[in-house]
């Protein structure tokens, strides 16, 4: 069984700001971040954090600028991140991003994309924010952007959204490849698969996306993930708190296996959050934000409901690690 994660940390310890770069005079790379959420890319690209007894290491990228457009995750970001989020529309704050970053990040809303989604495509008002992305990376110029969305982009009916946006950062001059990950290749307890999009200007050596650390008879379960909380009383100043919605194929029925991954973790799940392996409840949020693979002294600033929306649209902050590092290779 893996080590137990950090211990559990009152309201008050301190959010896992990022540490001192280790390298003395070691260039900082400046990352601009969109649609931020919670923060769960940007801790990736950030490093400097523990996770179930391992230690992701500080990155050189800097995040320089951050957007939501939900308050409560601005909240939670400024709370472990820093205070370089804006809240708000991001069209209405567009003229005052930084016109110079060498990346920028951002997975933009899926609700049109996903299995669960109306299927409007990139032609629905949320997933059509992609533009917004394609807009930043033209005024910015980054060496390199990544885009991030769900496993839903590549299906077939989904072609043309794919072929769309694949089109319009590749008419700004980027080699653009995407790739599909599965966030428990790389340590993360969930089996959950993401698409990431990566475009890289024609001097910039193109990204060679990270190698699995982990195969599938050697995935962290749910058990090692969470089996030290079992007996943890519920606690709202660490999210150890989870919904009471009763077993029902309205509400949810579906119970983690022990010796598996978790299932994913979704952001409109309401009452239809997985149920612990062996007791009779659902998993608390703190449960599930280790199912996302954030560390213990990230604290989300909100109640049951919006907490569970942060933890479910966050991109696993190891798996946002490993694609950072791979992308330093960008700039070596």
């Amino acid at each position: 069984m893996f080590e137990a994660n950090n211990a559990l940390v009152h309201q008050q310890s301190p959010a896992p700001r990022a540490e001192p770069n280790p390298k003395q005079g070691q260039r900082k790379v400046k990352v601009i971040s969109l649609f931020s959420g919670c923060g769960g890319m940007d801790l990736g690209f950030l490093g400097g954090f523990d996770f179930l007894g391992k230690r992701y290491a500080r990155t050189p990228f800097e995040i320089v600028w951050a957007n939501d457009f939900n308050q409560a995750a601005c909240r939670t970001y400024v709370r472990n991140i820093g205070q370089h989020v804006h809240h708000g529309d991001i069209w209405s704050l567009i003229d005052s991003i930084p016109l110079f970053a060498e990346v920028v990040i951002g997975g933009f809303p899926c609700q049109d994309i996903s299995v669960n989604g109306k299927g409007a495509g990139v032609d629905g008002k949320r997933s059509g924010l992609y533009r917004a992305m394609v807009e930043v990376v033209s005024r910015t110029r980054p060496k390199v952007f990544v885009a991030e969305n769900v496993k839903g982009l590549l299906m077939k009916h989904n072609q043309a959204s794919l072929e769309r946006v694949l089109t319009d950062f590749k008419a700004l001059g980027y080699d653009v490849t995407y790739h599909l990950f599965h966030a428990a290749d790389f340590g993360v307890p969930q089996t959950r698969e993401r698409v990431v999009i990566v475009g890289t200007l024609p001097d910039v050596p193109k990204f060679c996306p990270p190698r699995p650390t982990h195969t599938r008879d050697r995935y962290v379960t749910a058990k090692d993930a969470i089996d030290d909380l079992a007996q943890k009383e519920r606690d709202e100043s660490i999210n150890h708190v989870w919904s009471r919605a009763n077993k029902s194929a309205e509400q949810g029925n579906r119970r983690l296996i022990a010796e598996r991954p978790g299932y994913t973790i979704r952001a409109e799940c309401h009452g239809n959050i997985q149920f612990h392996y062996e007791l009779p409840r659902r998993i608390s949020m703190r449960e599930a934000a280790r199912f996302q693979s954030f560390p213990d002294n990230f604290i989300f600033d909100a109640k049951l409901r919006e907490t569970e929306r942060q933890v479910g649209n966050a991109v696993p902050p190891v798996l946002a690690w490993h694609v950072a590092n791979a992308l330093k290779r960008c700039f070596e």
